[in-house]
């Protein structure tokens, strides 16, 4: 752990902190709900990919921004252990569910359909991962800290955002288990400030996800 604190924002003034809050508001949830209930189609990750560039592109431009963050390497060994700790103990539990409840799913994705698993193990982690977490871990906090704060409610409306951009799976689980998934990938990052690290740990529980058996939570296509 390289850091355990977030970086101290400017003063802003009450105005600026509305205006933030109103634009936050707007893009996490307006954007959202409106792509949900529009149904556009196409998927969610070529808008995630735009979003995630943006966002990039937003955070390298900024003066206060450490671009460190967008890795910081040398966190995730450190990291690990807790990660991997954790993780497998959600793995032992997400498929002795499945194979309690929906038997017929456990492993399914592997079984049925080997190299479509072997390239969302591979493409995945790239292509929705690391441009999530772009957004709802760097930019969110970055931005929107001098709203939330440097410490829990920050690592909250991250969370709650994360869940919340769920929605477009149309399944009330979706949104609760990412909700979860957030709140522990926010204070990932808020402890280790390394974008490398939380998009492991993302990485990780999308793996369990799809090869357990609980991908059609996640993806409109996974059962199709």
């Amino acid at each position: 752990m390289t850091r355990t604190a977030q970086a101290a924002h400017p003063t802003v003034g009450r105005r600026q902190r509305l205006r933030l809050a109103v634009e936050h508001l707007l893009l996490f949830y307006g954007v959202v709900a409106a792509y949900a209930w529009f149904d556009i189609p196409g998927g969610p990750i070529p808008p995630l990919l735009l979003l995630g560039v943006a966002a990039a592109v937003y955070l390298r431009r900024r003066p206060d921004f450490d671009r460190a963050d967008l890795t910081r390497a040398a966190a995730l060994r450190p990291a690990l252990p807790a990660i991997l700790g954790v993780w497998v103990v959600m793995l032992v539990l997400a498929a002795a569910l499945v194979a309690l409840t929906m038997p017929h799913r456990l492993f399914e994705l592997p079984r049925e359909a080997p190299l479509i698993w072997l390239a969302v193990m591979v493409f995945y982690p790239l292509l929705s991962v690391y441009p999530q977490e772009l957004i709802f871990r760097a930019f969110l906090f970055h931005r929107y800290g001098p709203v939330f704060g440097t410490g829990t409610g920050l690592v909250a409306a991250s969370a709650a955002a994360f869940g919340f951009a769920h929605i477009i799976f149309g399944n009330v689980w979706s949104v609760l288990l990412t909700l979860a998934a957030g709140w522990l990938f926010a204070r990932r990052y808020h402890q280790t400030r390394s974008l490398l690290a939380t998009s492991v740990e993302h990485a990780l529980y999308g793996i369990l996800a799809f090869t357990v058996g609980l991908g059609d939570l996640f993806y409109h296509g996974a059962t199709t």
